[in-house]
């Protein structure tokens, strides 16, 4: 299969190779971490001609004998020559039992620069992040930004194309797909949908209540971008038959979250300059896999402003902000981007409408008493500012995910 390069990601990874921190790219299982592990597999062939690179699959059959963290040292050790410049990259490394054990050993012993992919975070808060604590950095690999959904499908920016964008999402398998397969499209979407619930959330976590995870993960799908609390979601569970205490709908959340599937967003309080917890908003990685779980692709104007919500979401993300919802004593603020000492504003809608709509979002961002830049995007086809809300930039969504902050 052709590989479509990731520009963004071998970027990120490459200017970190060789400064001893093992790299680790997280995301959600077909999000195409393997795709950009190959790319990097690549480079390294094209611009470290004589490094010794050894590759391990874990999906492949090939290397099933690599199944404990013993036959992974011995393994790389045996193809890795002490001394080497060594790269040792490994795709869906928490299917190799103990695996931190190996590569803890392999990085004390400086034998090779390390590079893994894995599809589930708690893998990360726990296994890597005991053993490796500040010797390793995380990568994040996110479903496909706009600009990466027009190279893939090879199609030009227009009114259409984010059209096929807010459908059908953006993970890069689609790009085996016409347009107009909506249902073979539905099925490829199921599949990993399917996989990321049985391998990351049934499997791992021991999950035994089958049919409240699909309840809950429904739930979340319908209220994509509502502030929903545990208490919320156990009186829903209840209402559809499954009868569970806040701990437990607890802890089924935090393995949804923990497969990388869906992200929860905290509260910040803007003014106070402090995060809320307890009552959060979720949006799924993929707005296509939330799509096609609340059964709306391709008509999916039902819930437009979510998808656009989470489109707007995804984007920044892939530009490494961290995202919060604001708070305000006056009304929320839909995102809050942060990275480094930038912090940028944004609100959100699909239309501006009305008075009542533009008095919203404009006036919200008008209470911030801050300098930082405000935002609001949305699918009008006139933007441009407001002179009663001086200094608020509006700008189409189109505008919005071309932009790099």
């Amino acid at each position: 299969m052709k590989i479509i390069d990731r520009p963004i990601y071998i970027d990120r990874i490459t200017r970190q190779l060789n400064r001893g921190m093992m790299l680790v790219l997280v995301g959600q299982r077909r999000v195409g971490k393997s795709f950009i592990l190959k790319s990097i597999v690549n480079w390294l062939s094209q611009n470290r001609p004589d490094a010794n690179i050894l590759y391990i699959d874990k999906e492949f059959d090939q290397y099933s004998f690599i199944d404990t963290a013993a036959h992974l040292y011995a393994h790389a050790i045996e193809k890795l020559p002490v001394g080497g410049e060594n790269y040792l990259l490994i795709d869906e490394v928490q299917d190799i039992d103990g695996y931190e054990t190996a590569l803890r050993s392999l990085y004390a012993e400086d034998r090779c620069q390390i590079i893994v992919t894995g599809s589930n975070a708690y893998m990360f808060s726990s296994e890597i992040a005991t053993k490796f604590s500040g010797r390793y950095i995380e990568i994040p690999v996110r479903s496909l930004g706009y600009e990466e959904f027009l190279t893939f499908h090879n199609i030009p920016d227009s009114h259409e194309s984010l059209v096929k964008y807010l459908q059908f999402g953006g993970m890069p398998g689609l790009v085996n797909y016409n347009f107009t397969e909506t249902p073979e499209i539905k099925a490829y979407l199921q599949g990993v949908y399917n996989t990321v619930i049985l391998k990351d959330i049934v499997a791992r976590e021991q999950i035994r209540n089958f049919r409240f995870l699909e309840n809950l993960i429904h739930f979340l799908a319908d209220n994509t971008g509502q502030l929903v609390s545990v208490n919320s979601i156990v009186k829903y569970l209840k209402s559809q038959g499954s009868k569970v205490t806040n701990d437990v709908a607890s802890k089924y959340v935090k393995s949804v979250c923990n497969a990388l599937i869906v992200d929860s967003i905290p509260r910040y309080d803007i003014h106070g300059k402090r995060i809320f917890e307890l009552i959060e908003k979720y949006y799924f990685s993929d707005h296509g896999i939330r799509n096609c779980i609340t059964n709306e692709m391709p008509n999916v104007f039902g819930s437009i402003e979510k998808i656009i919500e989470s489109v707007v979401r995804n984007h920044l993300l892939i530009q490494n902000f961290d995202v919060y919802v604001g708070v305000l004593s006056s009304g929320e603020i839909d995102f809050v981007a942060k990275k480094g000492e930038q912090t940028i504003y944004f609100q959100v809608a699909y239309k501006l409408g009305g008075e009542d709509t533009i008095k919203r979002e404009f006036g919200n961002l008008q209470a911030i008493k801050d300098d930082y830049p405000k935002y609001v995007v949305s699918m009008e086809e006139i933007t441009g500012p407001l002179k009663d809300y001086p200094g608020i930039q509006h700008i189409h969504l189109r505008e919005f995910l071309t932009m790099n902050f």
